[in-house]
C-alpha cells in the first residue's frame, strides 16, 4: 500500500521529476483557490419548501451525485471543501437528518429526506450587505399539490442556525453498505461437496443483511437477490451509484489440498489501480476539476481519490480479519491484494472476503450450517461497526 507513483518504465530520476512536475499542478490549483473551510450549516423552511445554507469562509462549487429519487438520500460533492471529521445535524421541514464527512479531495453532504422532494435550485452567494462570509444554498421542494403546499407555507418559515462544533451524540444518519454475492446464474463459482458456492454465498449475504438491518445503523443494497449472474463490472457500478461507504464482496475459496482450510481478505492492489479509470466518468468531481485548466489537476486528485480508498479499505480488512478470526481460522497469510475486478471503484472502500474453502469439509460445514454461518456474519457485522465506530462531531440545531 505504498504511497510511491507508478509511471511506465521511467526511471527514478524521471519518476522524481514527475512527482515535481504534479506537486506544481496542485500547489498551482491551490494558489487559484485554497481550500474552503465549512463555517456552519442552518436550515430553514417547512415540510412544502426547505431550504440548507453552508456557510463557508471561501468560494466553493458543489455537484449533485444523487438527487434522492429513488431511496429520499440527496448527495452532493463539495470539491475542494474541507470538514474536520464529520459534522451531522438533525432535521427541519423535508430534511430528516444530514451529514458532513470528508470525501478525497473535498467534502461530501448527505440528506436524509423525510418526504419525497426535489432539488429545487442551488446556488453560492457571496459575501455582501453585512455577511461576511460565502453562502451555498441549496433549496429543496415537496412533491405535494399546490394547495397543500399553499397550506404548509401559511404558518410562515422559521430559520435555524446550526453551529459545527458541539459535543451531543451523533444523529443516526445511515451508512451504505453494498453486499455482493459472490458468483450467480450461470456462473456457479467454486463446487463443494454439497453444492455450488454461489448458494453459499447468496445465503452468507442474506444473513449479514439482515444482521445489518437490525441494527437500524445501516442501508444495506445488494448487487443480486436471487440465483442470478451480474457482470462484475455492474457490481462496481451499483456501489458507485449507492454513494456506498463500504462494499464487501462475499466469497468461498477453493484448494488442490482437501486440508487447507480458512479465510482471508483481499484488498486491491497498487499495481491495478490504472485499471479503476474505466469507471470514471466525465460527470466525476475529480475530472470536472480539470475541465477548465490543466488536465493533470484531475489525474493527481483521481489519485489521491484512488490512495485515500486504498487506505481505508486496507483499514477495513484488518478489523474484519480480527472479528472474523473469533469464528474462522484465518490463513496465515489472511490479508491479501489482487486486481479484483469488483474492487475496481475508485472512491468505495472495498474488500473481498473469502469465507472459507468449500473443498475443506469443516470450512464447508460452518458455510452450510445456517447456525454458524448467522455467527460468521454476525462477526462481519461486528467489524463494520468497528470500522464506522469513530467519533464524529455534531452540528446540532
Amino acid at each position: 500500500m505504498g504511497g510511491r507513483f507508478r509511471i511506465g518504465g521511467r526511471s527514478v530520476l524521471a519518476t522524481v521529476g514527475a512527482v515535481v512536475c504534479c506537486l506544481a499542478i496542485v500547489a498551482g490549483a491551490q494558489a487559484a483557490g485554497a481550500k474552503a473551510d465549512i463555517l456552519k450549516v442552518r436550515l430553514g423552511g417547512d415540510r412544502a419548501e426547505t431550504r440548507i445554507v453552508i456557510d463557508l469562509d471561501k468560494s466553493a462549487t458543489g455537484k449533485v451525485a444523487s438527487d434522492g429519487q429513488g431511496d429520499r438520500r440527496v448527495v452532493l460533492s463539495l470539491p475542494g471543501v474541507s470538514v474536520d471529521n464529520q459534522l451531522q445535524g438533525g432535521g427541519l421541514g423535508l430534511v430528516k437528518a444530514w451529514v458532513v464527512d470528508d470525501s478525497a479531495g473535498g467534502a461530501r453532504l448527505r440528506i436524509d429526506l423525510a418526504d419525497d422532494a426535489v432539488i429545487k435550485r442551488r446556488f453560492l452567494l457571496p459575501p455582501a450587505d453585512g455577511v461576511a462570509n460565502y453562502r451555498y444554498v441549496i433549496d429543496l421542494a415537496a412533491k405535494a399539490p399546490a394547495n397543500v403546499r399553499v397550506a404548509q407555507a401559511a404558518a410562515g418559515p422559521r430559520f435555524i442556525s446550526a453551529p459545527v462544533k458541539t459535543t451531543k451524540a451523533a444523529l443516526p444518519l445511515k451508512k451504505v453498505i453494498v453486499i455482493d454475492a459472490g458468483h450467480g446464474g450461470k456462473d456457479p463459482g467454486t463446487k463443494g461437496a454439497d453444492g455450488n458456492e454461489k448458494d453459499v454465498t447468496l445465503a452468507a449475504a442474506r444473513a449479514l443483511k439482515s444482521q445489518l438491518e437490525k441494527s437500524g445503523r445501516y442501508k444495506v443494497v445488494m448487487t443480486r437477490d436471487a440465483d442470478v449472474y451480474v457482470d462484475h463490472a455492474v457490481r462496481v457500478q451499483v456501489a458507485r451509484r449507492a454513494d456506498a461507504d463500504l462494499f464487501i464482496s462475499l466469497h468461498a475459496d477453493s484448494g488442490t489440498d482437501p486440508s487447507l482450510r480458512g479465510a482471508s481478505v483481499y484488498t486491491l492492489a497498487d499495481r491495478a489501480t490504472s485499471r479503476s479509470a474505466k469507471f470514471v466518468s466525465k460527470d466525476d468531481w475529480f475530472m470536472q476539476a480539470g475541465s477548465h485548466g490543466d488536465h493533470g489537476v484531475s489525474t493527481i486528485l483521481l489519485d489521491l481519490t484512488q490512495r485515500m480508498t486504498r487506505n481505508r479499505s486496507a483499514t477495513f480488512a484488518e478489523v474484519l480479519l480480527e472479528r472474523v478470526s473469533d469464528h474462522q481460522p484465518l490463513l496465515r497469510r489472511s490479508h491479501r491484494e489482487a486486481g479484483l475486478a469488483v474492487l475496481l471503484a475508485p472512491d468505495v472502500p472495498a474488500v473481498l472476503l473469502e469465507m472459507g474453502f468449500l473443498t475443506n469439509a469443516a470450512d464447508e460445514a460452518v458455510l452450510r450450517d445456517p447456525g454458524k454461518r448467522t455467527r460468521l456474519m454476525g462477526s462481519v457485522a461486528e467489524a463494520i461497526d468497528d470500522y464506522f465506530g469513530q467519533p464524529t462531531k455534531l452540528a446540532s440545531n
